[in-house]
């Protein structure tokens, strides 16, 4: 049957290409691909065997086939939804040895004593098979750390990709508004969150890849989600920063709601905030240091008194990823990343200060693009306070 791929297969060959051109400057001759992104970059594959063991092994000779090993479940996505020409299934067993099918598929591909470069930085590979991996290779071939390889590629995202990240930004934007209408004292903070992904599934979304950080009154200061619903009071504070997530493709939101009258200092906590988000976007501009960014936003809290509630990042890059986080990541944001910004750069720049003297908390964070002549906001939804 025919192939149904994400994007025109050309584009896949052509990422292809530029892989294996990276893998040629890095003298390796295949690569190990364990990243569930890489496989969804490269391939289209779109699946979820990457919990367990899951490896692609692409050979710099494009005359060389592309061979997936996975589990049973993951066949068919793999045969019908990627450009994997053969798709291998290792059986679970308690004797399994998935590391000495991956052996077997390297010597068919004639890499003995070659040079193999390795995912490791990633979630698709856990130390366990790592350890494995290793062990069952050495001494059949030189395995190198390419994790940055598929992650650099990504980067720049291509016209086909930004139409996915915009229309993740726009769904986002339609959670937010759900978000502001459901926020009612009296209110379980579970069911804004559930307003949030409904109005978003509604509209086209997928199930974004980490869930959402929905924090109220003291939780507000936090920096991660928390379990346990909390009732919104009379008088409470919201903090909201999720993602708008289309065919994997990532667009993140974060505001912050006040219910009631606004507590001393609220105000002027968003202001300066707001200020540092503006500074952060302007200075977003194509070949500054991403770096930069975050020197800014630094300036800013810096100054106001804010220096030991502010966060040591102030962002990161975004694509299509796949649980257990929405983040791209290399690169962070951080004042001495040197990383040159580059059209076609997806990041999400974010001012977060939980003051822990004050109880006081604000969120403020865009989606951007970054452009020839500076960074575009993908997000619509207003940075007023709500």
């Amino acid at each position: 049957m025919a192939k149904t791929l994400r994007f025109p297969e050309a584009e896949y060959r052509a990422r292809l290409i530029n892989l294996r051109a990276a893998m040629r400057e890095a003298d390796l001759d295949a690569l190990l691909v364990f990243g569930q992104e890489s496989h969804y970059y490269f391939t289209g594959f779109d699946g979820g065997g990457y919990v367990y063991f899951q490896c692609g092994v692409i050979c710099a000779d494009p005359r060389a086939p592309l061979i997936l090993l996975t589990r049973r479940p993951d066949l068919l996505m793999a045969q019908d939804n990627s450009i994997y020409d053969d798709v291998r299934v290792w059986w679970n067993g308690e004797k399994a040895d998935p590391a000495h099918d991956l052996k077997l598929i390297l010597a068919e591909l004639d890499l003995e004593n070659r040079r193999v470069g390795v995912e490791l930085d990633g979630y698709g590979l856990t130390a366990a098979n790592w350890d494995a991996t290793r062990t069952t290779l050495t001494g059949f071939c030189k395995l190198i750390d390419a994790s940055s390889l598929s992650r650099d590629l990504r980067l720049i995202k291509s016209p086909a990709e930004l139409v996915h990240v915009r229309e993740a930004a726009r769904l986002a934007d339609i959670g937010y508004q759900a978000i502001v209408e459901a926020a009612r004292p009296g209110v379980l903070d579970s069911v804004v969150t559930a307003a949030a992904m409904s109005a978003m599934l509604a509209a086209g979304a997928d199930m974004p890849p980490a869930g959402p950080l929905v924090n109220s009154g003291r939780r507000a200061l936090y920096g991660r989600g928390v379990g346990g619903p909390r009732m919104l009071e009379a008088q409470d504070q919201l903090v909201v920063e999720y993602a708008g997530t289309h065919c994997r493709y990532n667009a993140c939101i974060e505001r912050t709601l006040i219910l009631g009258p606004p507590r001393d200092g609220h105000l002027r906590l968003y202001e300066v905030c707001r200020e540092a988000l503006d500074a952060m976007l302007a200075a977003a501009r194509s070949g500054a240091p991403i770096g930069a960014i975050d020197q800014a936003h630094r300036a800013v809290l810096d100054a106001a008194g804010y220096g030991k509630h502010r966060y040591g990042a102030c962002g990161y890059s975004l694509g299509a990823t796949y649980r257990p986080s929405w983040m791209d990541v290399p690169p962070m944001i951080t004042a001495d990343n040197p990383l040159p910004l580059a059209p076609g750069m997806i990041l999400f720049p974010h001012v977060m200060v939980g003051d822990a003297d004050s109880g006081l908390a604000m969120g403020l964070g865009q989606t951007i693009l970054i452009r020839e002549g500076g960074a575009e906001a993908l997000n619509k939804a207003p940075l007023e306070l709500a």
